[in-house]
């Protein structure tokens, strides 16, 4: 039986009617979605939009559009999450091609400033919110330190949840040399996050 907290179990809880079970599951996979936007956005589209927007954009199209994901199997939903996000980010590139972002179609979220916007799909607290920022910001800077190829094969099995078969098919490589390869990423990516630990 799987614990309260699978994401099976949040999405039926959701199905349910539980409106809590929704902060619980976008909480969830809220960190992986990140740092899979941040790579998906070119640096130039990061230091125009942030990684923060898309999020934000893709957590709110998934909480509106929920009725139509169905879940076939573990990685699913982030898979599902994933593909608005993509979209998400191929809207903001057609947008910024054509003219600069106009503060009045972005969509506002309530806040003090503005009590009739929408509400955030999230309740962190500010100091929720810093701390994850601080393990996020970690995180990318670990990656960023990667070679790409060990990057990209994290990012593909430990973020997205890939099989290493699929990455395998996925990269036109065997199965056995993307294990390896995951096996030094992972071992490189450990050494450094424990250099920068020191500072």
């Amino acid at each position: 039986m799987e614990a309260a907290t699978s994401t099976f179990d949040l999405i039926n809880r959701i199905k349910d009617g539980d409106q809590e079970a929704f902060s619980l599951l976008f909480e969830k996979y809220r960190p992986r979605l990140a740092v899979l936007i941040h790579y998906r956005l070119s640096p130039e589209q990061r230091r125009l939009t942030g990684v923060d927007d898309v999020l934000q954009e893709t957590l709110l199209k998934g909480f509106r559009d929920f009725h139509q994901f169905t879940y076939r199997a573990p990685g699913s939903f982030l898979h599902w999450l994933s593909r608005i996000a993509d979209h998400a980010i191929a809207d903001l590139v057609r947008f910024q091609g054509r003219q600069k972002r106009f503060a009045g179609e972005l969509l506002s979220l309530r806040s003090e400033s503005n009590p009739s916007g929408v509400e955030p799909v999230d309740s962190f607290t500010p100091s929720r919110f810093m701390a994850e920022s601080e393990r996020l910001r970690a995180l990318l800077a670990t990656l960023d330190e990667l070679p790409e190829d060990y990057r990209d094969v994290i990012l593909l099995t430990k973020i997205e949840g890939l099989s290493t078969e699929e990455v395998a098919e996925g990269l036109g490589k065997s199965r056995p040399a993307v294990a390896l390869l995951l096996h030094r990423a992972l071992k490189r990516f450990r050494q450094l996050h424990q250099e920068q630990r020191k500072f």
